[in-house]
């Protein structure tokens, strides 16, 4: 005469588990990676800038900018030319 409530079977509670975790893993690769983006190609938080070897590396249009670095210490750091 009782009957038995349905319940969620234990493999289901299992997939969502791995299924949990492998968006977890996901997200922090994906959000590590977007962090990264750019790293070495500008100076330090500078829209439109790049990184060059030496002076005359700079491209034309752009100029050294002394105050601002490059995360590879060894290049110089050039922004867009304000002429």
């Amino acid at each position: 005469m009782f009957k038995k409530g349905q319940g969620i079977s234990m493999n289901v509670i299992i997939i969502a588990a791995i299924a949990l975790l492998v968006l977890v893993i996901l997200s922090v690769l994906v959000l590590n990676a977007g962090g990264k983006i750019g790293t070495g190609t500008n100076c330090a938080g500078v829209q439109n800038s790049e990184c060059a070897d030496s002076i005359a590396g700079c491209r034309d249009g752009f100029i050294r900018d002394i105050t601002k670095s490059c995360t590879d210490k060894t290049r110089v750091c050039c922004i867009p030319s304000p002429i």
